[in-house]
């Protein structure tokens, strides 16, 4: 006999017959996984297996409270169980939120049972049904921010009124709808409205996270928009069992401006933190013991959940009462819910973006992690901001004045820095044929013209900010590229180059095809339009070289490349 939705729901309940599942979320500029978001499937062999389906019969039948409660405490459960890093983002439907009979702060016991912070969950509210309250809506949202937990918004773009919802429960992040991700690396108008909804979470102070992501072209694309958390097939399917690591990113490292090792380790300092069970008044002895401590992190087995600023705490100690009020209280009480953590290996430019779009002027200080997530130091805004004028200044003071790349001691650094962390790049040499005579001939002014447009070709071909671009100097230009596609992107210039080469001429010599200029004995040698030369040198990981022995290599390659006529490109066929 045929089992019937509510058999196959009573069923699902007394046992428990769910599995949860994960999706990493990425942050690409630490390279990490930010956090992973949970997602139920029913019995693989009922036709509740769909999730649209189970929660649709569970709403039909009068049961979805339960069904939401049972599918979080499952996926708490799994979560501590697998061990997962960063944050667990749990689907939650906002009928289930506002409905009377939600029973609150089970959410919170599921957390206590497994010793989960609520500082590590954040509450993703779907957008599969309406919002018709959202009076109850944001008084339900901020119940959840008061517990510690932080609050997303599903699908961007896409259901009912998703702008609105946006506007009105301000969530601490807000996922964009698949359909604006899709071929995003080919649709311009795409871009356009990603850049603008960037522009718009930075003054809500807001995260945006682009899920979706399925192949190379999107993620490269939304990499070049400087979209720092990704979700998608391309990086994980969902899995009972999801990895702690992610294959394929880009480098994010910074190499374009020669200060790659220039990182949050630079900034921080082991300052001891506290542990979330602490007592209150044994805090405020330390504040007081250590005048100079301005702020302390809040650890539970070692990993952060949140601060203490030293003014912020001192001042609850302003009444006569207070030793009284705060003598059995922990510290897990006072903690501030808005804070900022970066890896000790973020970029410093990246973490400096970061403070910038919190709008938080209360952020001065930073709370850092290693790679597992567990609390390593705190970093100080005022550290960061002498760390960022220094590298500032000095990509200032060795850049080229004509073209404002890097110069020589930059490119070097650069070369020294990929070598020593073992990456794998294409070393590139680009030099002007035939440029002399045109100095000569139309004036170092025009000539000027010339090389900044190579320059800007370059930097379009090869802008992604994981490539490098230096200025040797004069007609010669320096690339590191770490991008697997190095050989189109040198096709590209070549042809870019080669596209615009005549128009530096006037009519008579491009019709000509090339300039006639005589020498001292009076005999005329004809020059073509000038083009380009490039010479590829690809360098493997383990590769016992220096940053001389590479540009001894390119100097030699860049002849061969220059006997070719016309826009050429010379590979080093022992290394490619």
């Amino acid at each position: 006999m045929q089992r019937t939705d509510a058999q196959w729901l009573d069923t699902i309940f007394t046992a428990e017959n769910l599995t949860p599942l994960f999706q990493p979320i990425v942050d690409a500029g630490s390279q990490t996984i930010f956090g992973y978001e949970a997602l139920i499937r029913g019995p693989s062999d009922s036709p509740l297996h769909s999730p649209l389906t189970l929660f649709d019969t569970a709403a039909r039948l009068g049961r979805l409270v339960d069904l939401d409660l049972l599918c979080r405490r499952l996926a708490i459960q799994r979560f501590m169980r697998l061990g997962l890093p960063g944050r667990l983002f749990l689907n939650v439907m906002p009928t289930t939120i506002v409905e009377r009979d939600f029973r609150e702060g089970l959410t919170l016991q599921y957390l206590d049972q497994v010793g989960l912070a609520p500082e590590r969950v954040v509450i993703e509210l779907t957008e599969h049904t309406p919002i018709h309250d959202y009076d109850l809506m944001r008084q339900a949202v901020d119940h959840y921010r008061q517990m510690g937990f932080r609050v997303a918004l599903d699908d961007l773009g896409a259901g009912y009124s998703s702008l609105r919802h946006w506007a009105e429960l301000r969530p601490d992040f807000v996922k964009i709808d698949r359909h604006f991700i899709h071929n995003i690396d080919q649709d311009p108008l795409k871009r356009q409205f990603l850049q603008s909804i960037l522009d718009v979470s930075r003054h809500l102070d807001c995260q945006v996270i682009a899920e979706g992501i399925e192949t190379t072209g999107e993620y490269r694309c939304l990499w070049g928009l400087n979209w720092s958390f990704l979700q998608g097939y391309y990086f994980s399917r969902p899995s009972e069992n999801p990895p702690q690591t992610i294959a394929h990113m880009l480098p994010a490292n910074n190499t374009a401006t020669g200060h790659s090792v220039a990182t949050a380790a630079s900034i921080c300092r082991p300052i001891e933190p506290v542990e979330v069970d602490t007592p209150v008044l044994s805090l405020a002895e330390r504040f007081r013991a250590q005048p100079d401590l301005r702020c302390v992190a809040v650890v539970q087995r070692r990993v952060p959940v949140g601060i203490v600023r030293r003014h912020e705490f001192l001042t609850l100690f302003t009444n006569p009462f207070s030793h009284s009020l705060y003598a059995k209280r922990r510290i897990e009480e006072l903690i501030e819910k808005r804070w900022l953590m970066a890896r000790h290996d973020t970029p410093l430019e990246q973490l400096s973006q970061q403070i910038t779009d919190t709008n938080d002027t209360m952020q001065e200080d930073v709370v850092i992690v290693d790679d597992q997530g567990h609390y390593r130091g705190m970093g100080r805004l005022l550290d960061l901001l002498r760390e960022i004028t220094a590298i500032q200044l000095r990509c200032a003071r060795h850049a080229n004045p004509l073209t404002g790349l890097p110069g020589n001691i930059l490119i070097n650094d650069t070369l020294t820095s990929l070598l020593d962390q073992e990456r794998q790049f294409t070393a590139i040499y680009c030099d002007l044929d035939n440029f002399k005579a045109y100095n000569d001939t139309y004036g170092y002014a025009r000539g000027d013209k010339v090389i900044v447009a190579l320059s800007r070709i370059l930097q379009e071909q090869a802008g992604c900010r994981d490539d490098f671009i230096g200025h040797i100097g004069g007609d010669d230009f320096m690339m590191a590229l770490v991008s697997e596609n190095w050989r189109a992107i040198c096709q590209d210039i070549l042809g870019a180059f080669e596209h615009l080469a005549p128009s530096f001429y006037d009519l008579e010599h491009r019709r000509a095809g090339g300039i006639h200029i005589e020498n001292r004995q009076g005999t005329a040698t004809f020059y073509p339009l000038v083009s380009l030369s490039i010479a590829a040198l690809p360098i493997h990981p383990g590769t016992r070289y220096s940053s001389l022995d590479i540009a001894s290599q390119l100097s030699e390659l860049k002849s061969q490349a220059k006997k070719r006529p016309g826009n050429s490109l010379f590979v080093d066929r022992r290394q490619a």
